[in-house]
């Protein structure tokens, strides 16, 4: 009987316990993103192990707390920890907080700077991706820092799905490459620093002027039309916290670039990056030229880099208006070697016209300049940023061996020198406006202006060939040297300006329980008009073959090139048009044009439930490129594209439960040929000539996505979808059947098709906190890998591109891959992060990365797919933050050093359908290397500084 009373009295006790608790709830708001809710914060009350975290909504609550006086502990990584005392818990009562925090002192990639707003998190950009009806992923500097990324094209290339093409910041989306692609800055576009591309190189943007990068793989309305792989956006970094100061200073270098005995560049660049020449006054009858045309030595090529970053915000008129300022200043330079093989227009017979042992000495800078200004008044805010970019690119590239098997040099002992330097300038202008009127009205717009000039002043091209053909060890000549052209001096410069405007106002209706609204109707207006310009001078030296030439020292070939030698008639300058006497002679080749886009869109998204989300709408786009030329392989023409698109767009979210999601998109858009590829301008390489086809018309895309998500915990996500294109009419680079082997561009068949299948994880492995004194210290372990694998198939059509454009093209295939398109893109990376205290902790990262073979050019005449060998690339990335102020990092990249390859596959079935106007013995029988070289390990020790 005792026991019974014994249980029934701790039962009594324990209820009675129970009754006497509290609870305390409430919402946590993020005050660095319009009061909107922040996920994932701690709570904890104070002296106790009471603590919760806030839910997705940024709702928290926490029971069974013993009545009294508490003080109550908001805290998130990156914010200001907020102490609330003497709240008072009363027995079986809830006592609501309702709160924001505010950011505070934080680490970024190079400098340790006093905010991370909210973008720049990875759980906060995980939320943003888990809320959005479309398919996006995003990259915030939290997680750029982590992977220690210096540019955008190599945090893209961290994408499912994304890889980068070697040597360049083009990237493929999906097994699509730069023409299916759209860049945009805050929203807005920019041009390219490329006549032959789209997008602008993403290599260019260093990550100190990132907050975030989002990648659209699925199509919006809101966007232009000229998509069908992704939309890049970079949000420019915005700041809302107290003053700061920080700087930050790196040095490194490339272990094939240092092992050589001497680096070599050209003559004229300075290290700065800010360069030009212009052509002399008289060029055609006096050596006017003072750059030399030999290589010079330079110093020790160690790269370095230098930071400078700032902001402040701060309240006015009482409070109720916020000015935010921020600037970031950069330069950086790397120095590159390649040494390898380098063989061109390899024939049927699997015999390389030419064939050369080449040597790559590079140099490149890039200076980054941006502000901002921010004014944030109740619900209005207005933004103008301005950013200022200047790249350059030197390369002191030499060739020995086979000029052409049949001609210069057919059994070794040829030379080719090209010296080149390019810089690119961009200034853009972005002035940005949100507003909320009212309840039920948001009106979004922005408007921009950006000039970009894009200079290759003074290419200079030298080639030597045996003085006895037989002899290739003996002294070299120029009396041998088939086309003028082989030896010139080239200078270009592209001017591209474009005005570009959004407009959006979107009603919101139907206000539901949780004061949200279900429904939401957006009508808006988009245009850009760009105007682009590009001439060129080409001044040839045609050496006269029918008198003595001298032999020639390849290390002193001004030696040659003087105003003696040009007197004494033994060569003389010209440019493609002619020599002195030839009327025009010195005008320059030129093509340019306008491109203006209007475009008006509606859009519904509607809520038919708490699970069920609905995004649809169409565009309207009217579409004008122009496009006039004056070169010498076409004189003078013009042509113009016209046309009006109607492009649909669905959207569907299903949310299976709190954490998952299952989300449906099908779109229509298209795709337009570049300026560059329309313009009959022949544009001439070591190995290769290209020119444009005036005649290239738009693809059009048909997209379907299908993705599954899950949401585990605030940093974690297992995602998995699968993804459909249908391209009609699309177009390829190709050879066409001439004496040169020339390559153009050209609508290449009836269709094009992509399958593939994503999947993503990221997942915290270990957490643990440890509690000192009146801090809690967290270490953890992390893990992520994403992958795509990718069907790829496209019909070539050889009558098609006769019928369309006049150009002969005999594809060996009648079905084969898409270019660029890799069957495997994979990426991984594992973390460890640490903290030693509440100033000092340690991160250490490693990534992989990597891409199966996909094809860089199409196969012709008999030839194979020139394939680009698929590599394995691992980055280590260590960084230490020793006090409030100071940080070290250390970074090794490609520790795996492959093998870069290209090569001529072999003509068989197992890469297509043959072409059936084909025979078995008019085939490439076996495979032919013709890129071949290491691009060395790269190392970096960074040093960052706050105020």
């Amino acid at each position: 009987m005792k026991k019974i009373f014994t249980v029934i009295a701790l039962f009594y006790l324990g209820l009675n316990f129970a009754q006497e608790t509290g609870s305390i709830a409430g919402t946590l708001l993020d005050k660095e993103a319009n009061n909107q809710p922040l996920p994932f914060a701690n709570i904890v009350i104070v002296g106790t192990t009471l603590g919760t975290s806030t839910d997705f909504d940024g709702k928290y609550e926490i029971n069974n707390v013993p009545p009294g006086t508490h003080t109550l502990e908001f805290s998130f990584n990156g914010y200001k920890t907020l102490r609330i005392p003497n709240v008072v818990v009363e027995p079986d009562k809830v006592i609501v907080i309702d709160t924001g925090l505010s950011a505070t002192t934080a680490e970024l990639e190079e400098v340790v700077i006093k905010v991370q707003t909210s973008r720049e998190r990875e759980e906060a950009l995980l939320l943003e991706q888990k809320n959005a009806v479309t398919q996006k992923t995003s990259i915030g500097a939290e997680e750029l820092s982590k992977k220690g990324v210096g540019d955008v094209a190599s945090a893209v290339a961290k994408v499912t799905g994304i890889s980068k093409q070697e040597g360049s910041g083009n990237i493929f989306v999906r097994g699509l490459g730069d023409r299916y692609n759209i860049t945009t800055l805050n929203g807005l576009p920019l041009p390219s620093n490329n006549p032959s591309r789209k997008n602008i190189q993403l290599d260019i943007f260093n990550t100190s002027i990132v907050e975030a990068i989002g990648i659209d793989k699925t199509y919006d309305v809101r966007n232009y039309g000229d998509f069908g792989g992704a939309n890049i956006d970079i949000a420019s970094k915005d700041y809302n916290g107290p003053g700061f100061i920080g700087i930050g200073f790196s040095s490194g270098g490339n272990t094939e670039a240092i092992a050589v005995d001497q680096f070599y560049l050209n003559d004229g660049p300075n290290n700065s990056g800010f360069y030009d020449a212009n052509p002399p006054a008289f060029p055609l009858n006096n050596y006017n030229f003072t750059t030399s045309w030999d290589r010079t030595e330079t110093s020790i090529p160690i790269n370095s880099s230098f930071s400078l970053k700032g902001g402040d915000s701060f309240y006015l008129f009482g409070g109720e208006t916020k000015l935010s300022l921020f600037g970031v200043g950069s330069y950086s330079n790397n120095y590159t070697y390649q040494e390898g093989v380098s063989r061109g227009s390899v024939n049927v017979n699997s015999v390389a016209q030419s064939d050369f042992d080449y040597f790559d000495f590079g140099y490149n800078t890039n200076t980054t300049l941006m502000g901002n200004i921010g004014l944030k008044y109740k619900k209005h805010n207005i933004k103008y940023n301005v950013l200022y970019l200047n790249n350059t690119s030197q390369k002191q590239r030499e060739f020995f061996g086979i000029i052409d098997v049949e001609d210069d040099a057919p059994n070794g002992g040829g030379f080719i020198q090209r010296a080149v330097f390019l810089r690119t300038s961009l200034i853009a202008h972005q002035l940005l406006g949100t507003h909320e009127i009212g309840e039920h009205l948001d009106v979004n717009w922005g408007g921009s202006y950006s000039y970009l000039e894009s200079t290759e002043p003074d290419r200079r091209q030298v080639t030597l060939v045996p003085k006895v053909p037989n002899e290739p060890e003996g002294p070299r000549s120029f009396l041998l040297v088939s086309a003028a052209s082989d030896n010139h001096r080239f200078f270009a410069d592209l001017i591209e300006e474009e005005l570009a405007g959004n407009l959006a106002v979107t009603y919101k209706f139907k206000k539901n329980e949780d004061e949200n609204f279900d429904g939401k109707i957006s009508l808006g207006y988009s245009s850009k008009f760009k105007e682009v310009n590009f001439e060129a001078e080409q001044f040839n030296f045609q050496i006269f073959n029918n008198i003595p030439q001298p032999d020639v020292d390849i290390r002193n070939v001004d030696a040659y090139f003087t105003q003696e030698n040009l007197n004494a008639g033994l060569y003389r300058i010209r440019t493609f048009r002619g020599t002195l006497d030839t009327p025009g002679a010195l005008n320059p080749q030129s093509y340019g044009g306008n491109q203006d886009i209007n475009s008006g869109f509606i859009s519904l998204e509607y809520n038919f439930s708490p699970k069920l989300t609905l995004l649809a709408g169409v565009r309207g786009e009217q579409i004008n490129q122009a496009i006039e030329w004056n070169t010498v392989i076409n004189g003078e023409g013009e042509n113009e594209l016209d046309t009006f698109e109607i492009l649909p767009s669905l959207s569907i979210k299903y949310g299976l439960n709190e954490r998952q999601n299952l989300k449906f998109a099908a779109s229509k858009t298209y795709t337009l040929p570049q300026f560059k590829e329309r313009a009959p301008f022949l544009y001439q390489e070591v190995n290769q000539d290209y020119f444009g086809n005036p005649n290239l018309n738009l693809s059009t895309n048909y997209n379907v996505d299908i993705k599954w998500e899950f949401f585990p915990k605030s940093s974690e996500i297992l995602s998995a979808g699968v993804f459909g294109k249908y391209i009609e009419n699309p177009i390829n680079s190709i050879v066409i059947q001439s004496a040169a082997n020339d390559i153009t561009w050209a609508n290449t068949g009836d269709s094009a098709t992509v399958i593939g299948a994503e999947l993503e994880l990221r997942k915290t492995i270990y957490k643990k906190e440890k509690e000192v004194k009146d801090d809690i210290l967290e270490s953890n372990f992390t893990m992520g890998v994403n992958a795509a694998y990718m069907y790829h198939s496209q019909k070539l059509d050889g009558e098609k591109v006769l019928e369309e454009s006049g150009l002969s093209f005999d594809p060996t295939y009648s079905e084969t891959g898409i270019s660029g398109a890799s069957d495997l893109v994979a990426n991984a990376d594992i973390g460890y992060y640490t903290e030693l205290s509440k100033e000092k902790n340690l991160r250490l990262t490693l990534v992989a990365n990597y891409f199966s073979n996909r094809i860089f050019a199409l196969g012709n005449f008999g030839r194979g797919n020139i394939i680009e060998k698929g590599v394995p690339t691992l980055d280590f990335i260590t960084k230490a933050q020793l006090s409030e102020r100071i940080s070290l990092g250390l970074s090794l990249q490609n520790l795996l050093n492959p093998n870069i390859e290209r090569f001529q596959e072999e003509a068989s079935s197992s890469s297509g359908d043959i072409n059936p106007i084909r025979s078995g013995d008019g085939l490439q029988q076996r495979d032919v290397d013709m890129l071949s070289f290491k691009k060395g390990y790269n190392f970096k020790l960074s040093f960052t500084y706050s105020l």
